[in-house]
């Protein structure tokens, strides 16, 4: 009788990245972050500057996207060198090319992204909806809405009326 017993090996390798630990936050990057102007990828930043001098900090997005347009400006390096040695893409520099000479350094601060107020709300579609909330108080907010798509051709959520009508409501109580 022949027993076969097979001996196994097991080798564990523990050398794989591992989930990222919980970093606290230093309170530079937390005020950068809280103003929305901390650089998601200050590693890519390879200039000089920002390598030895304690005064130039990668994580500061206004910084460096300043001294990326300086360089090209005073000191004269190409564009696409520019870009890449502060970590970006050519379109990405002349964005803040044209925000610097557009606004000064302001300018490279991000702005707020999607719509900025109601677009489809103007102050026309209230003005409106008041007229006919005046003129006859027991309309619904769904034939308001029908009353706007009708008369301006948009049409508007009933939740973003409401809360338009709650805005009018309070600055007029306010006042």
């Amino acid at each position: 009788m022949i027993i076969n017993i097979e001996r196994r090996i097991y080798v564990y390798d523990d050398s794989r990245p591992r989930m990222r630990e919980a970093k606290k936050q230093d309170p530079k990057s937390a005020a950068l972050a809280q103003d929305g102007v901390l650089n998601p990828d200050p590693e890519a930043v390879r200039d000089l500057l920002f390598v030895g001098n304690p005064f130039f900090d990668a994580k500061d997005l206004v910084q460096v996207r300043y001294e990326m347009v300086r360089r090209h400006q005073v000191d004269g390096v190409a564009i696409s060198e520019a870009a890449a040695t502060f970590g970006v893409t050519r379109p990405t520099f002349y964005k803040a090319q044209s925000a610097l000479q557009s606004a000064g350094v302001a300018g490279l601060l991000p702005n707020r992204r999607g719509p900025k107020s109601g677009h489809k709300i103007s102050a026309e579609v209230i003005a409106f909806v008041a007229d006919l909330k005046a003129a006859s108080p027991e309309l619904t907010t769904s034939q308001c809405l029908d009353a706007i798509e009708t008369r301006f051709g948009v049409k508007v959520h009933r939740r973003s009326l409401e809360r338009a009508l709650a805005r009018k409501k309070k600055r007029l109580t306010s006042t």
